[in-house]
């Protein structure tokens, strides 16, 4: 892992993952294992913000102490090799409880999906609604949850061209990760249901109905 200044009162957790470790495993791990620091009042830090390779520390009160205290601590690498579920499983503590998402699969681009996974339709709605999914990371939109879970294996190209605009709540995949449009925006990722869930609201408390480290489920509607 390299540590990196980022301003004057944020570091910046480059993780980089062995071969025999899946790096949003690693990248989730940390996550948790700072979470847990500063439950405990080892760690001060405004903002912890996990992305797809990285987690981000902000408003640190001295930042080169808290580099120093970084370099010393390690998640439990073990943990997260090739299995990002038993990670989560031993963060219960501080994770929220399991969201169901109700979904009509009804998206165009399931044949698509179900071509690329060499299966048929029912296999791909079996898939959808059988994986434990966990919110690795939030980006690209306000509320938009990047979802862990699926098999490497079936890691999915994005449309060529993107769709100018796709309809809030809609349910869709891209490379490893599942996705929830929380607002209507152009977007390539392939589109398999749609689901009435409000993501986001500025009045609540957080915003993200779906935030790091949220297990998600999804369920035909």
């Amino acid at each position: 892992m390299r540590i990196r200044p980022a301003g004057a009162h944020a570091l910046l957790l480059d993780c980089s993952a062995p071969a025999d470790v899946a790096q949003v495993a690693l990248v989730d791990a940390w996550r948790a294992e700072l979470w847990r620091r500063r439950e405990r009042g080892e760690l001060t830090a405004v903002e912890i913000v996990p992305a797809a390779s990285t987690v981000l520390l902000d408003g640190l009160p001295d930042p080169t102490a808290t580099a120093q205290l970084l370099s010393r601590w390690a998640p439990t690498v073990s943990a997260a090799v090739n299995d990002a579920e038993g990670a989560a499983e031993r963060m219960r503590e501080r994770e929220s409880g399991e969201v169901v998402v109700p979904v009509v699969f009804d998206g165009p681009d399931l044949p698509a999906v179900a071509e690329h996974w060499g299966t048929d339709l029912p296999a791909v709605l079996r898939r959808l609604t059988g994986t434990p999914f966990r919110v690795a990371f939030c980006g690209f939109a306000p509320g938009f949850p990047y979802l862990t879970g699926l098999p490497a294996e079936l890691a999915l190209p994005r449309l060529a061209t993107p769709r100018p605009r796709v309809p809030a709540g809609s349910v869709a995949l891209a490379g490893p990760y599942a996705g929830i449009y929380p607002s209507a925006s152009p977007g390539g990722w392939l589109l398999v249901g749609r689901t009435e869930l409000v993501l986001f609201d500025v009045h609540a408390d957080p915003p993200a109905r779906l935030g790091p480290g949220t297990r998600v489920r999804m369920a035909a509607a």
